[in-house]
């Protein structure tokens, strides 16, 4: 073992230790990052200075270290919210895969589009190309009517293409109140925890108001990205859109100058 100063304690492995009912004892659980190793580098040295992770309490007797106990984990902090706050992470992959999917999918429907943009000949492969064919099979009707059936035609289209957009939103909205709930539920089982032992232990009640408080934010922590992949989402299908109604109104446009003439 190795005592750097008055409170600090480490054993040859770099654990460090601490001392209680006049016994040396490894702390169950050890500070994170480099510390550790640079304790066992320590321990190892034999001259020249070594970096070591100092208890800055001191003379309280190591209650910094003592405290990292205490201290959840993200995962136990998770665990915390409870059924709960399980669901609000279910609900949170849910929304993210959906995004990742209908990203890769508009993605791939805008290349199209592009593509056919660039192509003097309309294909049935992407929602302009269909639009566009609307147009060629039917070279001899009024712009009235031509009109109409390309508005049809787009509209057609938008369902493919605003898909998921309306559960995002709704998944958005509803995490955080899911949240909310999480708090509710807590908070009422740490007020009947001290309606029968009283409150007597602040930091017991402290505990469970912060275990209470893990949904609230795991609610925010789906809401805010969701908010955010619905935008980039929402954006996307906006783009493709817009095309199709420019082109649209662009061939009803030419029909009629064509017929004015």
């Amino acid at each position: 073992m190795v005592r750097v100063g008055a409170f600090n304690i480490v054993d040859v492995n770099g654990n460090y230790l601490s001392y209680g009912n006049d016994k040396l004892a490894e702390l169950p659980r050890q500070p994170g990052g480099s510390s550790v190793a640079d304790a066992a580098a320590l321990a190892d040295a034999t001259g020249g200075l070594s970096a070591f992770g100092i208890d800055p309490t001191g003379p309280t007797g190591g209650s910094f270290l003592a405290a990292i106990i205490d201290t959840p984990t993200l995962e136990e902090r998770w665990h915390q919210g409870g059924y709960v706050g399980y669901a609000i992470t279910t609900v949170g992959a849910f929304a993210f895969l959906l995004a990742i999917v209908r990203v890769i999918m508009l993605t791939m429907m805008g290349a199209a589009v592009n593509s056919q943009l660039k192509s003097g000949e309309a294909k049935a492969n992407n929602p302009l190309g269909r639009v566009l064919l609307v147009s060629q099979e039917n070279p001899n009707i009024d712009t009235e009517t031509l009109e109409l059936k390309m508005a049809e035609a787009v509209l057609r289209e938008t369902p493919k293409l605003e898909s998921g957009l309306t559960l995002l939103k709704i998944i958005a909205a509803v995490a955080p109140l899911m949240g909310l709930l999480g708090t509710v539920t807590g908070m009422i089982i740490t007020f009947q925890a001290i309606t029968i032992f009283g409150a007597g232990d602040p930091k017991a009640m402290a505990g469970g108001i912060s275990s209470a408080l893990i949904t609230t934010v795991l609610g925010l922590l789906v809401a805010i990205p969701t908010v955010l992949l619905h935008t980039v989402v929402n954006g996307r299908a906006q783009k493709i859109m817009h095309i199709l109604n420019e082109q649209a109104t662009g061939i009803v446009a030419e029909r009629a100058e064509a017929a004015g003439n």
